[in-house]
């Protein structure tokens, strides 16, 4: 009897720990199947490259939501973003949608930046004005091959017209 009792005992602790990181890998990772204290709203971008479905959302830094999908819009091919935002975190209706990296080459979070109207986005509503991400190996390349501006050709051309010097190098004596 004493025996069963122990393992009892043992079982509800290990059953109430289980729960515990049940509970933990579903409010950390998912964040949105519990409480559902977020609202939806809506972002159209040219191009969403690197932003995932579960990327954060972020207010001056500071994680405020979760990207939930992201599709193809048919009719004029542009990429819209659903994203979940905390319901204390209200936005006004001229805010700005941009998709940022952290780092050189880190994961991709939307950064939103609230405006100043007084007049606030409900729910299911579409964010206007949006920043779509800098596609880091279009530039690369068009700077390799010489193709990144009109501009930066003509300030290129004529320092390949100047010709280098040609001083002689000083002699050394070793004594």
């Amino acid at each position: 009897m004493k025996q069963s009792r122990l393992e009892l005992i043992v079982g509800v602790f290990v059953l109430a720990g289980l729960l515990a990181v049940a509970y933990l890998a579903l409010r950390i990772g998912a964040g949105a199947m519990l409480g559902g204290d977020t609202y939806t709203l809506k972002a159209r971008f040219t191009n969403a490259g690197g932003l995932n479905p579960g990327s954060n959302v972020l207010i001056a830094g500071v994680p405020v939501g979760r990207v939930d999908s992201i599709k193809l819009n048919p009719e004029d091919y542009s990429a819209v973003v659903e994203l979940s935002v905390r319901k204390d975190v209200k936005l006004p209706t001229d805010s700005i949608a941009s998709i940022k990296t952290s780092g050189l080459i880190g994961d991709k979070f939307l950064a939103l930046s609230p405006g100043s109207d007084d007049e606030m986005l409900p729910s299911g509503a579409m964010i206007s004005d949006t920043e779509s991400t800098v596609d880091l190996e279009s530039l690369i390349s068009r700077f390799a091959f010489g193709n990144v501006s009109d501009k930066t050709k003509t300030a290129a051309e004529p320092a390949a017209e100047t010709t280098p010097s040609t001083t002689t190098p000083p002699t050394t004596t070793t004594p």
